[in-house]
């Protein structure tokens, strides 16, 4: 499904610094994310602990979308979500800019 290019815009993608992971108590997958956009931080919950320790998050970057409906897992809410990319074997990477960016950078 094609969706138009003004749909696209619409999408307020920012790379984002993870200052903090940690597991979520009573979750076998959940991370709480805390996240640097060099205006504001937000929160975010992700399903990365199969793939990723929450250390080797804490001071990288990645892409965010910022302007997805909040939703609350396990009772704590996600502000925004980080983006991965997922093969046909199931390996998940979360998308990172190839060089060094200000945390906040729109992504188009």
């Amino acid at each position: 499904m094609e969706i138009p290019f003004d749909d696209f815009m619409n999408l307020e993608l920012r790379i984002g610094k993870v200052e903090e992971a940690t597991l979520i108590h009573g979750s076998r997958n959940l991370l709480k994310l805390i996240v640097d956009f060099g205006s504001e931080k937000r929160q975010s919950v992700a399903g990365l602990l199969q793939y990723y320790k929450p250390e080797e998050l804490v001071g990288k970057k990645f892409v965010f979308i910022l302007n997805l409906q909040r939703r609350k897992f396990m009772g704590i809410e996600s502000q925004c979500m980080v983006l991965a990319a997922e093969d046909n074997e199931g390996h998940v990477i979360l998308l990172s800019p190839e060089k060094d960016i200000m945390v906040g950078s729109r992504v188009r």
